[in-house]
């Protein structure tokens, strides 16, 4: 099995736009024009030959699914890791000439937002896909979920009770919540635009006296990054903090005095992506790529040994995961969000500055 990790520097200039998404189509024709059946249905691709990943998942989930597709197709993986925003602009360095095949991780929007750079595919196994998440613009595939979460320190809450975000109002709690910049954090903005859709939406006045009231009781603690605001809360810093539910999940299973608290006025789960990049010279291991992480057997492997929630209806999921179906969840409009995402930015970056000038 031959697995080559690099280190990428890239000085590459990125070009973005955001195109509307084209029509689902479940069967997609190769480069020949032939159907390509896929993993679990119809016809079973034989695999062999190679496939190049581009990859910013952990390694969890990385060593929880390219040696199990190694060893069940006899392909040969070349792994390249590196942040997301990293690899879509190599991606679009390397249009002319592709390099890799598959993009394993990043942010739905990402993937929308730079849809001149990716081959239209629907795996054969998006019918057992959450239909919230389903591959409706024929080539994004979801394959694992992350919600915003509330992280409590359980030595420290007392009788306090945080179900939701309206208790983070509590004045008990000023200086006391943990939460990261989301002008600069991928979770904390994600929590932005959560209680934003939760307290009324996005262009509410309501909602947007919420995170200005919200902020008053943060009290300027702003934290550096997003592994702070898990660490922090579970070190004992804060009493609770703004979050997502991979780590959080993970910190409970290693035994950190914290729960999870998914907020009552409701939870958004964002998918992470894959995608196949346009003129890939593997393709048709591509295809079968994307059929293999939307599998009953990957999916349940994720869901039961890691604390990624899985994107596949019914799928396991382990004793420190929450079921889905007992959470309420609301709907992000995805699009929405990334083609707004600076008017976002900014209008909150306003209200946090004038609150640090008072």
């Amino acid at each position: 099995m031959k697995k080559k990790w690099m280190a990428l520097l890239l000085a590459v200039v990125m070009v973005t736009g955001l195109t509307a998404c084209g029509g689902k189509d479940a069967q997609t024709a190769d480069s020949d024009g032939a159907q390509t059946e896929g993993a679990s249905g119809g016809e079973e691709t034989q695999g062999g030959g190679e496939l190049v990943v581009y990859s910013p998942n952990s390694e969890g989930l990385i060593n929880a699914t390219i040696p199990l597709f190694e060893e069940k197709y006899g392909v040969d993986v070349e792994l390249i890791q590196a942040g997301t925003g990293e690899l879509v602009k190599r991606i679009q360095s390397e249009q002319n000439d592709p390099y890799a095949d598959v993009l394993f991780g990043g942010s739905w929007s990402q993937m929308y937002d730079n849809a001149d750079l990716w081959e239209p595919y629907v795996s054969v196994n998006d019918e057992n896909v959450v239909d919230a998440y389903k591959n409706t613009c024929g080539f994004i595939t979801s394959n694992v979920l992350d919600g915003s979460v509330l992280i409590v320190n359980t030595e420290l809450i007392g009788d306090i009770e945080i179900n939701g975000y309206e208790d983070l109002l509590n004045p008990e709690l000023k200086g006391k919540i943990a939460t990261a910049d989301p002008a600069n954090s991928s979770s904390a903005f994600a929590h932005l635009t959560n209680m934003l859709l939760a307290m009324g939406g996005y262009e509410s006045d309501e909602a947007w006296d919420y995170v200005k009231a919200l902020f008053e009781n943060v009290d300027g603690k702003i934290c550096e990054s997003s592994s702070s605001v898990y660490k922090g809360v579970a070190d004992g810093e804060y009493v609770v903090g703004l979050s997502y539910e991979d780590p959080c999940a993970q910190l409970i299973k290693d035994g950190a005095p914290v729960k999870i608290v998914y907020m009552e006025e409701g939870t958004v789960y964002l998918p992470a992506s894959a995608t196949i990049i346009k003129g890939a010279r593997n393709m048709d291991n591509a295809k079968l790529f994307m059929d293999f992480i939307l599998s009953e057997e990957v999916q349940n492997i994720w869901g039961s040994t890691l604390t990624n929630r899985p994107v596949m209806k019914d799928a396991e999921t382990n004793e420190f995961m929450t079921p889905l179906a007992d959470i309420y969840v609301i709907e992000e409009d995805i699009p929405y969000v990334s083609s707004h995402k600076q008017e976002l930015v900014d209008r909150y970056t306003e209200i946090f500055t004038d609150l640090q000038s008072r």
